[in-house]
C-alpha cells in the first residue's frame, strides 16, 4: 500500500504494480480526497536578494520542509532586485523539496514585491510579524497572542530595513520581534521565526 500527493491536496491510497523504464503502473484502492490546508499559514517575506551562493535556495527549502505556505522575495532599498533566473531556480528547489517532505500542499512563490506592496496584506493580515534588531522579544510577544488562521513572517536585508521602511511597516500593523542578542543572516531569522512559531502554533493546537 502506497499513496500518491499532487501538491494540491489531492491524496489517493493505492498499489503499485509494476516499474519500469518507461514509468510506474499504479492502481487506485479508493476514491481520491481532498486534504485542507494546516493552520495557520505562514506567508514569508524575506529579502533574499542579497544572499550568495546556495544561501537563497537554503532558505527557499527549509522553509517548504517547515510548513511555510509561500515564500515572496523582498525587494528593499538595501536589497532592491533579484533575477528572474534565481526565482525560475527556487521553484525548482521548493519542488524537490515538498517531495522530499511530503508536503500536500506545495508551498507557492510569489514574484518579488516592494515594500510598497506589502503594505497592504499587512495591513488586512490577521498577524504580522516583522524581525528586526533589538526589537522585543519573540516569546514575549507569543505569550500575549493567539496565533490566527494565517500571517506574514518579514526579514529584511543584510544590514536590515532602513528606518523609513521600518516605520511604514510598523504603521501598516506589523508587530516588530527580537531573534535574540545577536545579528542574525536572512535565511537564520527567516528559519529561527518560522520553526518558533510552527512549533508554538502546533502547542495551541494540542492544548
Amino acid at each position: 500500500m502506497t499513496e500518491l500527493f499532487n501538491g494540491k491536496g489531492g491524496l489517493v491510497s493505492g498499489c503499485i504494480q509494476c516499474i519500469d523504464r518507461a514509468g510506474v503502473d499504479f492502481v487506485a484502492l479508493e476514491d481520491p480526497k481532498l486534504v485542507s490546508p494546516p493552520s495557520p499559514q505562514w506567508h514569508v517575506v524575506a529579502a533574499l536578494g542579497t544572499l550568495k551562493g546556495g544561501r537563497a535556495d537554503w532558505l527557499v527549502e527549509k522553509c517548504a520542509e517547515l510548513g511555510a505556505s509561500s515564500v515572496t522575495a523582498l525587494l528593499t532599498e538595501r536589497s532592491p532586485s533579484i533575477s528572474e533566473n534565481r526565482v525560475d531556480r527556487l521553484e525548482r528547489v521548493i519542488l524537490a523539496a515538498s517531495k522530499q517532505c511530503q508536503r500536500l500542499h506545495e508551498m507557492v512563490v510569489h514574484p518579488p514585491t516592494k515594500i510598497s506592496d506589502v503594505l497592504p496584506k499587512v495591513s488586512q493580515s490577521k498577524l504580522s510579524f516583522l524581525a528586526v534588531a533589538e526589537a522585543p522579544p519573540l516569546m514575549s510577544a507569543l505569550t500575549s497572542l493567539e496565533l490566527k488562521s494565517d500571517g506574514l513572517l518579514i526579514v529584511g536585508p543584510e544590514g536590515d530595513f532602513t528606518a523609513k521602511e521600518l516605520k511604514q511597516l510598523t504603521e501598516a500593523g506589523a508587530t516588530a520581534i527580537g531573534l535574540g542578542p545577536n545579528r542574525l543572516r536572512v535565511e537564520t531569522a527567516t528559519i529561527a521565526l518560522l520553526a518558533a512559531l510552527m512549533l508554538s502554533s502546533d502547542a495551541q493546537q494540542t492544548t
